[in-house]
């Protein structure tokens, strides 16, 4: 990917989350599910507090109180019910605090070419571009396509394959997909490999280029600057080293692929370009 696509992308996380600075609200706020930890203090009454492991079936045991249910509720949503149980059976203007010690119940984990890869809350409605963001965008070495896996009503993992141009740069919102707890999120990292195009070109040398986008023939030479006036483009080579590792030359007239005769040449990783010279 170019780097001016790069910069508009760039451009666009910003405002992403510019505009999750501007419009967040409290519906963003994490909804606390089975496996959280909450840590619970209620003020001036140390026997109370106490650290509870949410239930399966979305429950905390509070002195007191006993089971009580808190899965889809948000933390202030917890303090809220606490404080009104608390008050309706035992105690007089309870103040009660609620801490999330420990984030399980939903989680999306985002791997490969973002910069700060790893586990994240999924606070409220949040989509893939958003969490790509969150996780510091995209570095220069991604792929051309975001695999997300999720795991069905069934239990069993499907991916999601979401082509990274038509995200980005043509802008798909279908393609935009909201999230879910335990997704995760991989986009996989495209290497940067050479090919080398010497001889009667304007620029020979090594050109790097991405594994998923090695050149043609012709796009390595026109990479390169272009034949030289004095190239014979008849009897371009390029040398490769073939399944068992033997060096192979293959000679391909040019000239044929310029005139449409001939299908262009498509280049393999460390592929060796000559371009000859003419002999007047």
């Amino acid at each position: 990917m170019r780097k001016t696509n790069f910069h508009r992308i760039g451009i666009l996380f910003f405002y992403l989350i510019l505009f999750g600075m501007v419009f967040g609200t409290e519906s963003e706020e994490y909804i606390i599910g089975p496996k959280d930890l909450l840590e619970i203090s209620v003020f001036g009454l140390d026997e109370l507090n106490t650290t509870a492991r949410v239930s399966e079936d979305g429950l905390i045991t509070v002195a007191l109180l006993g089971e009580v249910k808190v899965a889809g509720l948000t933390k202030s949503g917890v303090e809220k019910r606490l404080t009104r149980l608390f008050e309706e059976r035992f105690l007089k203007n309870p103040q009660v605090t609620v801490f999330i010690e420990e984030y399980r119940s939903r989680i999306v984990s985002i791997l490969g070419a973002v910069n700060e890869p790893g586990d994240y809350k999924l606070l409220g409605r949040q989509t893939l571009l958003q969490m790509i963001s969150q996780a510091g965008g995209l570095t220069e070495d991604a792929g051309k396509e975001i695999n997300v896996i999720r795991k069905k009503e069934d239990g069993v993992n499907a991916s999601l394959k979401v082509p990274l141009e038509d995200l980005m740069e043509q802008g798909d919102v279908e393609l935009n997909m909201v999230l879910k707890p335990g997704d995760i999120i991989n986009i996989p990292i495209d290497k940067i490999v050479r090919v080398y195009v010497f001889g009667q070109v304007k620029k020979p040398g090594a050109l790097e280029v991405k594994k998923s986008n090695i050149p043609t023939l012709l796009r390595a030479v026109a990479q390169a600057g272009g034949f030289s006036e004095r190239a014979n483009k008849g009897k371009v080579s390029i040398k490769r080293l073939n399944d068992q590792d033997k060096e192979v030359q293959i000679i391909v007239n040019a000239k044929a692929i310029i005139k449409g005769k001939k299908k262009d040449i498509q280049l393999k990783e460390n592929d060796v370009v000559y371009v000859p010279e003419s002999v007047f």
